[in-house]
């Protein structure tokens, strides 16, 4: 049958599959997670060559809320301007940077990526702003703020596939729940002794105290941690610049000295930067916890400080870039209650969310549902069943390519 493999071309992939593992062995640092050493919530015996962070970036990969990342808001809505960054390509520079990182330190690349692909999958549609919105209503009905990390968490581990989930490795869904690159660190070090208990413990505590620190479980999540920070930075001021919103002079002249005052200059530097202060890893001995850490310079470590000030008072939270703002609130909540009536008068005959299983409807309350159905929507699927159900929608603005 198509798709079937002989046995002796299995084993042979397999005698290669074993021979990656324990190349990993030798070649990486002894702070790096093997591949051997990944943990699932639930055992999996699969016909399948690829190690298992790789098999988890490709599940990511080809997830449906992988696919809707092509129209999700990185920074700047209802922009005309096709220069500007969405989420998916984001994500992709998240990863490019962590992954050299990685290879520079001895670290898992095949768990960076993975980590990297999934770690915004959960960002409802208009970015930060759509999330202050939708936390807002959460918790007016009943249930936990809502905060993109733990929705990315939740979208491959209990939405996708059914609500049957990916079945993804801790080592990932660790790195994709303490991802938070808006929390500045000039160090990071990993917390180490963690399994599912603790993992889902984190997760309660986390709902329950949004502002609870999270540090990753594993060095290669401390880097697409701090690699998020360098892939947004400096490419929200070059957004910024395009649209005509700032002028690079503007650009904090005790940052641009010790970082430079262009994106590629920026990564490069901060890259660099953290390269040579973390260079330990590559040299350390197993458990060794005095090298356990990444991080920048003192003085890199402050130039991204202030640079990412710079970015929130010119940028972030600048009235001026976040057009209608009311329209956006007024269609989330008139959505929100939508589907909350429907999901309430239709959870005999499953709606909307007819290819959800018995198990996810049973263990979701109806605003659980809701929260994680309108979460999942690209920017342009909500505004078109905003209008359908007679909300005023806000125009995208016509800026300068």
């Amino acid at each position: 049958m198509v798709g079937q493999r002989s046995a002796p071309h299995q084993d042979w992939l397999n005698a290669i599959k074993k021979e990656l593992d324990d190349r990993e062995h030798s070649a990486f640092s002894a702070l790096a997670c093997l591949s051997r050493n990944a943990v699932r919530r639930t055992g999996e015996v699969l016909a399948d060559h690829r190690q298992p962070f790789a098999q988890d970036a490709d599940r990511i990969l080809h997830s449906k809320a992988y696919t809707r990342y092509i129209d999700k808001t990185q920074v700047f809505s209802l922009v005309d301007n096709d220069h500007i960054t969405h989420r998916v390509l984001h994500v992709q520079m998240v990863s490019r940077v962590a992954r050299t990182i990685g290879r520079f330190l001895g670290l898992n690349e095949d768990l960076i990526e993975a980590i990297a692909l999934g770690h915004d999958i959960g960002h409802p549609p208009f970015g930060h702003e759509g999330e202050h919105i939708l936390s807002k209503i959460c918790r007016r009905h009943g249930i936990a703020s809502f905060q993109h990390n733990i929705q990315s968490v939740q979208f491959l581990d209990r939405f996708e596939r059914g609500g049957m989930g990916w079945n993804l490795t801790l080592q990932v869904l660790d790195g994709i729940l303490c991802h938070d690159g808006e929390v500045h660190a000039r160090q990071l070090q990993p917390e180490r002794c963690k399994d599912f208990a603790a993992h889902d413990r984190e997760i309660a505590n986390k709902l329950g105290e949004p502002s609870l620190p999270l540090a990753p479980m594993t060095l290669e999540g401390c880097v697409v941690r701090l690699s998020d920070t360098i892939a947004y930075v400096g490419r929200d001021i070059e957004d910024a610049i395009e649209l005509q919103l700032i002028v690079r002079e503007e650009i904090p002249e005790s940052c641009t000295a010790v970082l430079g005052n262009s994106n590629g200059t920026i990564v490069y530097t901060l890259v660099t930067d953290l390269l040579a202060n973390s260079g330990q890893v590559r040299q350390a001995g197993l458990n060794d916890a005095a090298s356990d850490f990444i991080g920048f310079s003192e003085e890199a470590g402050q130039a991204l400080r202030r640079l990412k000030a710079f970015n929130y008072q010119r940028i972030y939270t600048n009235p001026a870039f976040k057009p209608d703002c009311a329209k956006i609130h007024g269609c989330y909540e008139r959505l929100f209650e939508h589907y909350l009536e429907r999901v309430k008068g239709e959870r005999g005959e499953r709606g909307f969310l007819r290819s959800m299983s018995p198990a996810y409807m049973g263990a979701h309350s109806p605003a659980a549902m809701v929260r994680d159905y309108l979460a999942g929507m690209t920017d342009a699927y909500f505004l078109r069943q905003a209008e359908a159900i007679g909300c005023e929608i806000p125009e995208r603005i016509c800026l300068p390519e």
